[in-house]
């Protein structure tokens, strides 16, 4: 293809120059030993970003998620979740193979619940059901397109989680974008929870790894996790090199993904039987439908795909657009030039 618009994940994203030259300059050392300066400098700094005590660092935000549920829990246990919940519907199900936990799903607004509803979703104390210690929250919300929830909505939820007795983790794999979007200081976000995992392999452009901080105790009891895990690594430096740039560098950039989104969502919305749609807070996460003009998803992929236009499907009718700095304006303009000509030839041959 002479032009790629790809619009899969934000994790598609490559490293910066930037990010390059400190990879190849990092001071490394063994990080099983505790002795990599750059993974050290990398896991302060990363709990300095976010308000909390310590970090850890680790391969994916998986693992990151995972190793939180097990720091938190023990097997027989309960976590509440979202039913979208990236979590709950997209990890592998390692709350239930690796953590051995059930879940209690709740039904948010576009991945939003309110305190009601999570006391709906609570079990009476009774040794017929699972002690329910976990609440694991979203922000942004992968699955309802990248919906936002407030400070206010996080903490009314936290706190009546908390009265219960249970702790409070936030997969916050683009909370940078959530920040972005509230105008306010990701520490904010992060006050309102016991721990937190984000990534630095998506819109922030490093190529690997995520960060998940908490307590001391808790980071603690989540290294022990991540070994058991696999995720221990050696001059795992490396790659903390790309993700100190990351969050010294990248982060205030996210608002163009952001706008970048909004200009693709409204073009689109001009186009008859396409329906596009961002969250009351959007990020850079748009959930696009064709079942206006009869197309499923697969046949708007094979039309994409052929002028070099890459999505993810949410069957039957739907697709997943996600920005990120690989995605312009004017690969927006060449998105909607195509996709325009796509409908009018489609209705062209229907006669």
């Amino acid at each position: 293809m002479d032009r790629i618009v790809d619009l899969r994940s934000d994790t598609l994203t490559r490293p910066t120059e930037s990010m390059w030259d400190a990879m190849h300059h990092a001071d490394v050392g063994d990080d099983v030993y505790g002795e990599d300066p750059s993974v050290i400098r990398l896991q302060e700094l990363a709990a300095a970003k976010v308000g909390k005590e310590a970090a850890l660092f680790v391969p994916s935000g998986t693992m990151g998620n995972t190793c939180a549920m097990l720091a938190h829990t023990h097997p027989g246990e309960e976590m509440i979740a979202e039913e979208l919940a990236h979590i709950h519907c997209w990890e592998a199900g390692t709350y239930a193979n690796i953590a051995g936990l059930t879940v209690r799903s709740v039904r948010g607004e576009q991945g939003i619940f309110s305190a009601q509803q999570f006391a709906e979703a609570l079990r009476p104390p009774n040794p017929h059901f699972p002690r329910q210690t976990l609440l694991c929250l979203e922000n942004s919300h992968n699955n309802a397109a990248g919906a936002v929830w407030s400070v206010e909505e996080m903490a009314a939820v936290a706190d009546a989680a908390r009265a219960r007795g249970m702790s409070v983790h936030l997969d916050g794999a683009r909370v940078f974008n959530a920040a972005t979007t509230l105008g306010i200081d990701v520490k904010q976000i992060a006050a309102t929870v016991d721990s937190v995992m984000f990534c630095v392999s998506k819109g922030l452009s490093a190529p690997v790894g995520s960060l998940l901080c908490g307590t001391r105790a808790f980071i603690e009891e989540a290294h022990r996790a991540r070994k058991r895990l696999g995720g221990a690594m050696r001059q795992a430096g490396v790659l903390a090199a790309a993700g100190i740039v990351a969050l010294e560098q990248m982060v205030d950039r996210l608002a163009e993904d952001h706008e970048t989104a909004r200009l693709l969502a409204e073009g689109l919305n001009t186009i008859d039987g396409i329906t596009a749609t961002r969250a009351p807070r959007p990020s850079n996460i748009i959930m696009a439908s064709v079942a206006g003009l009869g197309w499923t998803s697969e046949m708007l992929i094979e039309r994409w795909t052929a002028a070099g236009i890459k999505c993810n499907a949410r069957p039957p009718h739907g697709v997943r657009l996600v920005t990120s700095r690989n995605v312009n304006a004017d690969d927006v303009t060449y998105l909607l030039e195509v996709t325009r000509d796509m409908v009018r030839d489609t209705a062209i041959a229907a006669g």
